[in-house]
């Protein structure tokens, strides 16, 4: 079987960094990445992009193209196009590479898989024309792809603002911007304020795109609540509540966004300690200072541990990669120390605007844990909300017992798009605390695999 001092898994901000740091300080790494090339979401296609759609992304999605540079002139080993489909405690890696599936082994990994748009249900999501903001963005980076008819955005979520003020730049004719943040969330923010203003560059980027969309004439709806999207076959319209009346307003394309959660699926099916974080509404890892998890051996750096964003992610890894090479005998603490000092200090600056906007854009409850009974729960199983209610009511009390009564989270994307909601549904139903209900219980595959891509399973490294 295969085996290396390091693997990381996922080749966004914190994965290029952890890769680049530890590499460079003597460990043998590999760097495992669903995507053909590195850069994550975030940076998306950053090593190929026009440079024309490059400058319309922006300055932040232009630096991007440097944390590459850095990693492809480190000797770490990249293996991209590669999905991982297990993890377990004693560090062995199912993976799942030009369609043959094989194991390996590391002494350490670190589990940078990064985060993933929160899965809202509401009445008409799975309509054709519906999509979420990332797809968007991803569309946009990857191939230059945008709407030519027009487009809602709804939701909530510092995402929306900067795909809207993208799509301006880009000619899109944007219908309307819906905001779903209650508006007592400025009052529950306030007491943030001061704190976020020690990284004032957030709140003053956001304060732009807001400015500019409104001078190019783009509708703003606040305070929103009760959305849908309605159409027979596909999308036609959006209503919603404002100001205590509906509004309707035509349109051939909802991008929608509720902010994003950890992609812990990875993370809790080895057994690492999560909770549940009240503030970001989502399953969390358990790390210490350096993100080690509670499992030896394994680590889970940037969005994937809690969301903090690109810039904080990148600092993440940097500590986590020396924290690898002091673990592996490359490095003694004393140089490990010295050389975090400085990402140490600058993560803990730039996390300083992450209570305020996570107060600021805090879904509505009821949108979380109180959907209609015709709306589609599980999409890959078809289940509702209704045939939840009625799960409980037969007696089934927490989400793993609905999921083997219901099959809902059983479907090809194995709960990621239905199991922070399920969550929340059965606490709310039962008048529980969410952490005492669980999530689902994560088994792998984490990601799809056949019987035949099984059944060829091989140990990573030897002759087929």
């Amino acid at each position: 079987m295969a085996h290396h001092q390091l693997v990381i898994i996922g080749g966004g901000p914190a994965g290029l960094a952890a890769a680049t740091t530890a590499a460079n300080a003597g460990v043998e790494c590999l760097l495992i990445d669903e995507q053909a090339s590195p850069g994550g979401q975030v940076y998306r296609a950053i090593t190929d992009i026009p440079p024309q759609r490059a400058k319309l992304l922006g300055p932040d999605y232009q630096y991007g193209r440097m944390l590459v540079e850095d990693f492809n002139a480190s000797k770490a080993i990249h293996q991209p196009s590669t999905t991982v489909w297990s993890l377990d405690a004693q560090r062995e890696i199912g993976i799942l590479h030009n369609n043959q599936a094989a194991l390996l082994r590391a002494d350490r990994v670190i589990i940078a898989t990064g985060a993933m748009e929160r899965p809202v249900p509401f009445a008409g999501w799975t309509l054709p024309g519906v999509m979420t903001a990332g797809a968007g963005q991803i569309l946009l980076k990857s191939a230059g792809i945008v709407p030519n008819n027009g487009v809602v955005v709804a939701g909530s979520g510092p995402l929306l603002l900067l795909l809207a003020w993208q799509y301006m730049h880009a000619g899109v004719t944007i219908n309307a911007i819906v905001d779903l943040s209650p508006k007592r969330n400025f009052w529950t923010a306030l007491p943030h304020l001061p704190r976020a203003l020690l990284a004032y560059h957030y709140l003053i980027k956001g304060l732009k795109y807001q400015l500019e969309l409104k001078k190019a004439g783009v509708p703003f709806y606040s305070g929103v609540a009760d959305l849908c999207a309605l159409g027979k076959e596909s999308i036609e319209a959006v209503e919603f509540t404002h100001n205590g009346g509906r509004k309707r307003i035509e349109t051939p394309l909802l991008m929608s966004h509720f902010g994003v959660i950890p992609d812990s699926h990875l993370s809790r099916s080895t057994g690492c300690h999560h909770y549940w974080s009240p503030s970001q509404l989502c399953w969390r890892a358990t790390i210490d200072p350096w993100s080690n998890s509670s499992i030896e051996g394994i680590a889970v750096i940037g969005d994937s541990a809690g969301i903090g964003g690109a810039v904080a992610a990148r600092h993440a890894g940097r500590l986590a990669g020396l924290e690898s090479a002091h673990l592996l005998g490359c490095i003694g603490s004393k140089e490990r120390d010295e050389k975090a000092h400085q990402d140490r200090r600058w993560l803990a600056e730039d996390l300083h605007v992450r209570p305020f906007l996570e107060a600021l854009f805090r879904p509505a409850p009821n949108l979380l844990a109180e959907p209609e009974n015709d709306t589609l729960i599980c999409r890959c199983e078809e289940i509702t909300a209704g045939t939840i209610r009625q799960a409980i009511e037969d007696g089934h009390r927490d989400p793993n017992q609905i999921k083997f009564l219901t099959r809902c989270g059983m479907g090809p994307c194995q709960g990621r798009q239905c199991d922070n909601a399920i969550s929340q549904l059965v606490a709310h139903e039962l008048g529980n605390d969410i952490e005492k209900n669980e999530g689902y219980r994560i088994r792998p595959p984490i990601r799809p695999l056949t019987i035949e891509q099984l059944a060829d399973l091989h140990e990573a490294g030897e002759a087929k």
